[in-house]
């Protein structure tokens, strides 16, 4: 039991000692327990937890996994592991991790993985290995702290804050507007839901709270992490969720976090994540992007104004005032602005209201002063001081106009939203300053060998990687010649001959790719729809549309359709409503999950969608046997990041296309058609309605090699046979 305590509120609390989600730990059992006796290998670890399982057997693949990240922590090496579906890669990392002394950091770029390890994997693993370990091994999650209830600010929290509830900003609520009374009334009872849920709950971690509440409540209970005053300075310091969630990680065997919270981490000088030796990434080839997102910083009217009225009674009125007119200022430069990249500098109205800003922020700042301990009110003076801090550093980034930095507009399609964003043109070279630096960093993922190479994911995670072949087609030819797995040019033949890629490797790091326990050229058929003109016009072709038609009859449903844009996912559901007795499911029309769960169960239905479709549907079995692509993937020429790094590589004598679009296309691609065989007795077809991957000699056999293996075929009667046979199991 923990000691009672009385909080701030008046209430009391239990206040529980830090827990691993297994269990407890203290550093001096873990230790000795490690020391007593012979440690198991990695090996041996992966062989009792395979056993365990109903059914398991060995994979080679997995097997050769956990004897590399073994031979890698001695060694030092950094390691690139190209995992197929079906690997078995979480065991295969999380065995080996084992053996490590102190905690080992597991990254992941999505809740479903993230879920599925500590659910799941991490469980069943800690019960397969106790024998051989001697002592069950322990571990944690760690997340953001603005995840974890904030005992202090849920004590100064109340439904009719004016300066945050009842006048909003209206960019944070749908439709913008005024907050009504009605809202203010919902907003309320979830105040008080979470006043009663912080009397029981352990963790404080919003994924645990059942029903949850809407954002704008749990941003009146949670604080950001640079908006806290410290555990010393809060007067629930001592009972801080958010600080007992590390204090657990630094006790665990493993912990589990997310690439967001590491790219936190990396910029923050690795204060955040505790000391380890070996940092396992999984979904690498999100990492750089979620890199990008944390180093991209914003301007937005409505923040302004929010953040002055948050300061106000910390400063004079004529700070204040200026504080009002920078943000004004703001408004009408970015309502004069197109959206879009901004390429010749900052036009002079958002010049104007950034200088504002800068001068504005400046005076904030002087007045609101340092954080001192006997401060009437830390928490919101700390919570004025970091939103001031927060704009004066983005208003004097946007100004400076940095060749590093990338600047756009941004505003979407019902207006309500207009901001000034600033990005880093790359971010390899932060992530080769802080990622690897005092530990072993694994980075594996199904997708991180592109067109037969490690290469270009190396380079794009800051690694130093061996000159390549001047382009794709380059690429292509010299893989013909033994340089990397056999390109199948002639339609009717497998894609590859070989299940691996050869190894690439550079100063500090080697790759492997363990291929898949599937066999991909028997399992599935690529089929590429190189008759159909090439793509022209947005949204989906009569041509496309017909040929998307016949492909689903001879099937009978079964069909995940992932479009480029929303337009052509809703004018292919509006076809085949028209034209068949199939149920349609289009994103959109209901929540995501429960239009998956409709997939799966209805036999004969379609699910069409867009982009968050190709990496977040995982429906192994007859469910899904036809994955109908509709165009190439590549970056849109209005995406403002992709579009200055290809503008860049043109500057500097390259081809940005080359460099740049055809990498993120490939990536995109093999998510995508990856939806189709998630076990070992699926079968189907892949359908792309994208003449390019046939035609374009240049990048698409070089997109074609990123793909799995299957048999491959141009031929549409081909397609539709299969299809047909398969309508009849």
């Amino acid at each position: 039991m923990g000691a009672v305590g009385v909080g701030a509120d008046g209430y009391r609390r239990t206040v529980t000692p830090p827990r691993t989600a297994t269990g407890s730990a203290t550093p001096s059992a873990r230790g000795t327990s490690r020391r007593r006796g012979a440690r198991p290998s990695g090996t041996e670890l992966l062989a009792a937890a395979v056993g365990a399982v109903p059914g398991g057997m060995a994979r080679p693949g997995q097997q050769q996994m956990t004897t590399a990240i073994e031979e890698c922590v001695t060694s030092g090496e950094h390691l690139l592991v190209q995992a197929g579906t079906g690997t078995g890669k979480s065991l295969a990392y999380l065995a080996p991790a084992l053996t490590v002394d102190g905690p080992v950091v597991v990254s992941t770029a999505t809740l479903a993985l993230q879920s599925q390890l500590v659910d799941h994997d991490l469980p069943r693993l800690a019960d397969a290995v106790e024998p051989l370990l001697g002592r069950r091994p322990t571990f944690a999650v760690l997340k953001g702290r603005h995840h974890y209830l904030c005992l202090a600010r849920l004590d100064n929290s109340t439904a009719d804050e004016p300066e945050e509830t009842l006048f909003d900003a209206p960019a944070a609520r749908p439709g913008g507007g005024t907050k009504w009374l009605g809202e203010a009334g919902r907003l309320g009872k979830q105040i008080e839901r979470l006043r009663d849920w912080a009397e029981k709950t352990d963790t404080g971690d919003r994924d645990e709270l059942d029903p949850g509440v809407d954002d704008q409540a749990w941003r009146l209970v949670s604080m950001p992490s640079r908006e806290c005053v410290g555990a010393t300075r809060c007067p629930f310091g001592a009972e801080c969720f958010a600080e007992a969630s590390r204090a657990r990680a630094r006790e665990a065997d493993i912990v589990v976090t997310n690439h967001s919270l590491l790219a936190v981490d990396m910029l923050a000088d690795r204060h955040i994540v505790p000391p380890h030796k070996l940092l396992i990434v999984d979904e690498a080839h999100e990492l750089a992007d979620r890199v990008s997102s944390a180093a991209q910083a914003e301007l937005v009217p409505e923040m302004i104004d929010r953040s002055t009225r948050r300061a106000r009674p910390l400063l004079k009125p004529e700070t204040a005032d200026a504080l009002t007119a920078a943000g004004d200022a703001l408004a009408v430069g970015l309502a004069e602005a197109p959206a879009g990249r901004l390429t010749a500098g900052l036009p002079t109205p958002l010049h104007q209201a950034c200088t504002l800003l800068d001068s504005a922020t400046r005076a904030a700042l002087d007045a609101i002063g340092d954080i001192k301990s006997d401060d009437p009110d830390p928490v919101r003076k700390q919570q004025a001081k970091a939103a001031m801090d927060d704009l004066s550093t983005t208003a004097q980034r946007l100004l400076e106009e940095a060749d590093h930095d990338v600047a756009w507009v941004e505003k979407n399609d019902s207006g309500n939203r207009r901001a000034l964003v600033v990005a880093p043109l790359s971010v390899a070279g932060t992530l080769a300053a802080h990622l690897y630096d005092e530990r072993t960093v694994v980075a594996t993922s199904a997708t991180l060998a592109l067109g037969g190479r490690f290469d270009t994911v190396a380079r794009a995670l800051g690694l130093d990687a061996p000159p390549v072949p001047a382009s794709p087609a380059a690429a292509t030819m010299a893989a013909r010649t033994g340089a990397g797995r056999p390109a199948a040019e002639t339609p009717g033949r497998r894609l590859a001959d070989a299940t691996t890629i050869p190894a690439t490797e550079g100063p500090g790091w080697r790759s492997l790719d363990v291929g898949s326990p599937f066999d991909y050229a028997r399992q599935g058929i690529l089929y590429v729809a190189a008759h159909l003109p090439r793509p022209s016009v947005s949204g989906l072709p009569d041509a496309a549309g017909e040929e998307l038609l016949g492909l689903v009859e001879a099937l009978g449903g079964r069909t995940l359709g992932l479009f480029s844009s929303r337009r052509a996912a809703t004018q292919a559901a509006e076809l085949l409503r028209a034209r068949t007795d199939l149920p349609v499911l289009l994103q959109g029309e209901e929540a995501l999950p429960l239009l998956v769960r409709r997939f799966r169960e209805e036999r004969s239905s379609c699910l069409f969608g867009v982009m968050s479709l190709w990496q977040g549907v995982d429906v192994p079995g007859d469910a899904c046997q036809l994955v109908v692509i509709d165009r190439l993937p590549f970056p849109r020429p209005d995406e403002p990041l992709a579009a200055a790094r290809a503008a860049a590589v043109d500057a500097g004598g390259g081809s940005g296309f080359a460099a740049v679009s055809v990498p993120i296309a490939a990536v995109r691609l093999a998510q995508g058609v990856g939806r189709l065989i998630r076990a070992t007795g699926d079968k189907g077809v892949v359908a792309v309605l994208d003449s390019r991957l046939e035609t374009a000699r240049g990048y698409g056999p070089f997109l074609r090699r990123s793909l799995p293996p299957f048999w491959y075929t141009t031929r549409p009667e081909v397609a539709r046979g299969a299809l047909k046979r398969l309508a009849t199991t």
